[in-house]
């Protein structure tokens, strides 16, 4: 690990905003390039930043760090070339937000820094600060992009009603909204109704977000590491089944069962 000094890291960042530059010069893919095109990338470029992190590969999360702050750049320069804004711009932005809703580590001018002891304080006035930086027409849910993932975008959702104090009194009455809404959504099945039980079903998801929540789970993880799992599994069930000359199509599924308790009973050794 090379610990860098801050001229080299500035050093660094100077390097690619001069590549950047000369690529958006010479290069006919990176001129064609407008904010439209460089979107979709972007958003790849973060969900392969985010199975980095998942792995916890930090070469990986470098490579895909790398990747993200190119985009940052370059979206600044085409800004810049229609006269909006540009990469100082960005940085100063974000380094006078983040002052903002510091305060009690950056003092404002006309008053004292004010006292937090746990991070449950700060994030609560955060969602404060950022309420009073709007322009009156926003609402406390507004802040949570539109085109989320609906699982995340669930979570953000409940935790910005928490922050003004749209919550549970107790965490344990979330249990009883759970069995209501399953109570609702089996109903629904019964009735036929294909429209009703999904929406009924999402009452269900939401509930169950909500008792991840509570309980400090964060439930896109815990879907991730079950995906996970049942893929390391369900690849197990299908290189056995081939080397024994089989086809899932070809087998039954008590027999794709037994090979399936067998994946879990290596990963459960493998663990111990």
């Amino acid at each position: 690990m090379t610990h860098h000094s801050k001229e080299e890291k500035m050093a660094a960042f100077g390097r690619l905003l001069d590549i950047i530059d000369e690529l958006r010069e010479k290069c006919p893919w990176d001129r064609k390039q407008t904010i439209e095109s460089l979107r979709s990338n972007t958003i790849e470029e973060t969900y392969e930043l985010s199975d980095a992190i998942l792995k916890h590969d930090f070469a990986e999360i470098k490579k895909e760090l790398g990747d993200v702050a190119m985009h940052v750049v370059f979206y600044a320069l085409i800004a810049s070339e229609q006269e909006q804004f540009d990469i100082a711009d960005v940085c100063h932005s974000v380094c006078d937000k983040l002052v903002f809703r510091h305060p009690h580590v950056y003092p404002p001018k006309d008053g004292a820094a004010e006292h937090v002891e746990t991070a449950e304080q700060v994030l609560e006035r955060w969602e404060i600060l950022k309420q009073k930086e709007k322009d009156g027409n926003k609402t406390v849910l507004s802040g949570v992009p539109a085109s989320l993932p609906t699982l995340i975008k669930a979570y953000r959702i409940q935790d910005k009603a928490r922050n003004v104090g749209f919550d549970w009194e107790e965490k344990e009455q979330v249990w009883d909204k759970v069995k209501e809404e399953i109570g609702e959504f089996e109903s629904e099945l019964k009735n036929m109704s294909k429209d009703k039980a999904e929406q009924e079903f999402g009452d269900v998801l939401f509930s169950l977000i909500n008792v991840a929540r509570l309980y400090h789970i964060n439930p896109d993880n815990a879907l991730e590491r079950t995906n996970q799992k049942f893929i390391r599994r369900f690849n197990y069930l299908e290189q056995k089944t081939l080397k024994q000359g089989l086809s899932l199509k070809d087998m039954t599924l008590e027999e794709m069962d037994v090979i399936w308790e067998e994946a879990k009973r290596l990963e459960r050794e493998k663990q111990d």
